[in-house]
């Protein structure tokens, strides 16, 4: 059985799937009510309607140490939808 996933106007991250995704994933969820998580095994797309954001700290207190924005981010993000905007505390897809 197939599913179809509508994906427009959603955006968000897709994230290899492991530890530091998973934190991603879960601090992604806690702040954007509404949000999908689309679980392709190997790796996880994330959808929001609209913008999506989310914080280095809600990050870090999931993964209980350091996360470095950006590169920790795109160490596990090879693609997204929408429009990005990274800075040192949060990011933001549009």
């Amino acid at each position: 059985m197939s599913s179809t996933v509508v994906i427009a106007g959603h955006v968000g991250p897709v994230l290899e799937a492991g530890e530091t995704a998973q934190a991603v994933v879960d601090a992604i969820m806690a702040e954007n009510p509404g949000a999908q998580l689309i679980d392709r095994g190997s790796y996880w797309r994330v959808l929001v309607r609209g913008r999506c954001t989310v914080t280095r700290r809600a990050i870090e207190a999931r993964l209980g140490r350091p996360f470095v924005l950006p590169g920790d981010l795109e160490r596990v993000m090879p693609s997204f939808k929408g429009k990005l905007v990274m800075g040192d505390d949060q990011v933001v897809w549009t």
